[in-house]
């Protein structure tokens, strides 16, 4: 039972990723968006879409109380104030990184659902609120982490770390491609693409460089979960090669005080760039509705 816990906000920053990530760190302007959380709950993971002059902002929301992630849907106008907030999507297990996205005029949400040893794929049926699943994406034998799909060059690719609890395979960044974005997947030959605890795991929008490159924000979780952002850098990514090599990790601005100790989340909406940011939490409150909960559950 751990009796130090991640307190997660959401915060906003006038910047493109793009020019973020060719910084090489966060600008010390960020805009929090959470507002106030309940005690023992946090906002991660926040994925967001522009639709006509408001921003529609995703992420999970957790309460240490039930220990299970739904998907929130903050709605924003154009001068960052915010409109309404609503449930977006709640499962009998757990959701989190609610990554979503427009194609061909349609709005999907692929959360992150590895609970439930499956990934569903859902497609708005009354945008931001009602989702209707459209199907697993069928990765074999492969349970993901982390999903994040993205379409280049007429190619759907899902980068995703391999859910399992065996040592010598914990730590991997893997990557299907489909022709389709239902599929059929198929498990690249490369993979593992990456091993190890720096950079295993998505974090974020995957962006096209004018240069051909592609860069995937990826967590670092060397000294502590969601510690850190790198950007992952492919120069080749086809369905015969992958070729790719870890940027340093992108500087947490002293601004975000009290929460620096870690950012595990970084993605796109429209020129904007949304991040999320934690601090951990010690008192006794917190100590007492853990065992208050550890309990109920004897």
């Amino acid at each position: 039972m751990g009796i130090r816990k991640d307190i997660w906000k959401v915060f906003l920053i006038k910047k493109s990723l793009e020019k973020i990530v060719k910084s090489g760190y966060l600008p010390s302007e960020c805009i929090d968006i959470t507002g106030d959380l309940n005690f023992y709950t946090f906002l991660a993971d926040p994925f967001g879409i522009v639709k006509g002059k408001f921003l529609y902002v995703f992420a999970e929301y957790y309460d240490y109380r039930s220990r299970k992630g739904i998907i929130e849907c903050f709605i924003f106008d154009e001068n960052i104030k915010l409109i309404r907030r609503v449930n977006a999507l709640s499962e009998a297990w757990h959701l989190s990184y609610p990554y979503v996205f427009e194609h061909e005029g349609k709005y999907f949400l692929l959360p992150e659902s590895s609970k439930n040893n499956k990934l569903t794929l859902y497609e708005a049926e009354i945008f931001p609120d009602q989702w209707k699943k459209i199907c697993d994406i069928d990765l074999g034998e492969d349970v993901a982490v982390d999903a994040t799909p993205f379409f280049h060059n007429g190619i759907w690719w899902l980068f995703y770390m391999l859910a399992t609890k065996k040592p010598d395979r914990k730590h991997e960044l893997h990557v299907a491609y489909a022709y389709s974005l239902t599929g059929k997947w198929t498990r690249h030959r490369a993979n593992p693409i990456k091993k190890g605890p720096s950079f295993s795991r998505p974090g974020g929008t995957p962006i096209a460089f004018p240069d051909g490159s592609i860069i995937l924000p990826v967590q670092d979780c060397e000294s502590t979960y969601g510690g850190g952002i790198r950007p992952l850098i492919f120069d080749i990514l086809t369905p015969e090669h992958v070729r790719c090599e870890v940027a340093p990790a992108l500087k947490i601005p002293l601004s975000l005080a009290p929460y620096t100790e870690g950012v595990h989340t970084l993605s796109s909406i429209g020129n904007m760039t949304l991040i999320d940011a934690k601090k951990t939490d010690l008192s006794l409150k917190g100590i007492s509705i853990q065992i208050i909960r550890e309990i109920k559950n004897l």
